[in-house]
């Protein structure tokens, strides 16, 4: 599991994606998000305006997140 940390309170889900490098463009996370590709703390997500905060997991794809605070 890989740890990002971020500065403010949250992030949204779609940001977080192209943040950690996951997916290239606003559109492919909206995609991805969309077709329920996501997963936050377990469960589907396809809430792209989610918010993400420290202690939350993401996973997509082959890659976990575990969203910390700086």
């Amino acid at each position: 599991m890989e740890k990002i940390a971020i500065e403010t309170e949250f992030i949204k889900l779609d940001a977080l994606l192209k943040y950690a490098s996951l997916v290239g463009t606003g559109g492919e996370a909206k995609y991805v998000i969309g077709e329920g590709l996501v997963r936050v703390n377990g469960e589907v997500c396809t809430m792209r305006g989610k918010k993400i905060r420290p202690g939350d997991t993401v996973t997509f794809d082959r890659f976990e997140l575990e969203v910390v605070q700086a």
